[in-house]
């Protein structure tokens, strides 16, 4: 239990040789919510229709990697399979709304530190065609809460220096910054939703009647940065846009993630080279990308671990989060074979230099 009613579930095939650094499998247990009334079918009864698309909150968001996990380790068990390197499970809360009472506070435990990590596995995402996205890093989350105070008055009058007038000029310079990311994505086709800056005004706060002038307004940003983004530079630049609104302009952080910790994926890594020689000798297409959003990789990775996300989940569509999320059962039955033959060359990795 990492706080009140917050629980980590920890399993563990034991490796013959336990001194070597394990492999963690991490999954989260929670899901977003879901508006039924737009489902085709209940959306918590995994009802699987006739072309075998198996409807469920989880389906991809991530009940089907957590179960191919189990079910890649019941198979290699039935062979009478063992390894040298440990392998744990992980099942944690919260990830949904930002990790901070699941693995943001488990990775500081003596018992995740007892796990030994060498090297994990965490969500990826779906990918509409042949590839599999495989993602070495993640994106910073930024919250940000912007406060306009200014003058109020009655509604009727040409008031100056509102509150409303130095938001109008903060949300111009926010979504301004949001429209020339959106359009560098736009004109290189090398380039994906993890490798630029993504911005989005999701809230406004403000007012008490409609004839009155309010003394204070607020927005809240939700902004995404990539790991080749200068952090301090870009806080320089929020910092820049208000006080370019004018006085009384303040900022602060409800999320502000600093860690920028990219997984090798060179080919003199031995983890990445049992990862992708799976790949290769399964031809599976992988593309690398850094995720867009943010997953409990980024915990992981900010205590030195490296860490990849990855869900054998490709010809699906993205439906995280969304109504009438689903996988087709061949794409969930395929994800154990890939996941048996990772867990096979992972936990078999010789050992490293440091645990001679």
């Amino acid at each position: 239990q990492v706080c009140q009613g917050c629980v980590v579930l920890v399993l563990t095939w034991q490796g013959t040789n336990p001194r070597l650094r394990s492999i963690l499998l991490n999954s989260h247990t929670d899901v977003v919510p879901v508006f039924e009334e737009h489902w085709t079918y209940p959306p918590f009864e995994a009802v699987k229709d006739s072309q075998g698309n198996i409807y469920a909150r989880g389906a991809q968001d991530m009940k089907c990697v957590s179960i191919q996990y189990l079910e890649a380790i019941r198979r290699l068990k039935a062979e009478g399979k063992s390894f040298p390197r440990t392998i744990h499970l992980t099942f944690v809360p919260d990830e949904e709304m930002g990790g901070h009472k699941g693995m943001e506070m488990f990775v500081q435990r003596p018992e995740f530190r007892a796990l030994n990590v060498g090297f994990a596995l965490d969500e990826g995402l779906a990918s509409p065609s042949d590839t599999f996205s495989v993602f070495y890093g993640e994106k910073s989350p930024w919250w940000v809460k912007v406060k306009c105070v200014g003058s109020p008055g009655h509604g009727s009058r040409f008031i100056s220096n509102t509150a409303a007038e130095k938001l109008h000029k903060v949300i111009n310079s926010f979504l301004t910054f949001r429209e020339s990311e959106k359009q560098r994505l736009k004109s290189d086709s090398s380039l994906t939703l993890g490798d630029v800056t993504s911005l989005n005004l999701t809230m406004l706060e403000g007012g008490v009647s409609f004839n009155v002038v309010p003394s204070e307004m607020a927005a809240g940003f939700d902004i995404r940065i990539p790991p080749t983004m200068d952090l301090k530079a870009f806080e320089e630049q929020v910092a820049a846009w208000c006080r370019g609104a004018g006085d009384g302009v303040t900022y602060e952080f409800i999320q502000k993630c600093m860690d920028q910790h990219v997984t090798s994926t060179e080919e003199s890594d031995p983890w990445w080279k049992a990862f992708s020689g799976v790949c290769r000798d399964m031809k599976l297409q992988i593309k690398l990308e850094i995720f867009p959003a943010a997953t409990d990789s980024r915990y992981i990775r900010a205590v030195r671990h490296p860490a990849i996300g990855f869900s054998p989940m490709n010809r699906t569509p993205v439906l995280l989060h969304d109504h009438n999320e689903f996988l087709n059962e061949q794409v969930f039955l395929r994800g154990i074979d890939i996941y048996a033959r990772l867990l096979s060359a992972l936990a078999s990795v010789p050992p490293l230099p440091a645990e001679a």
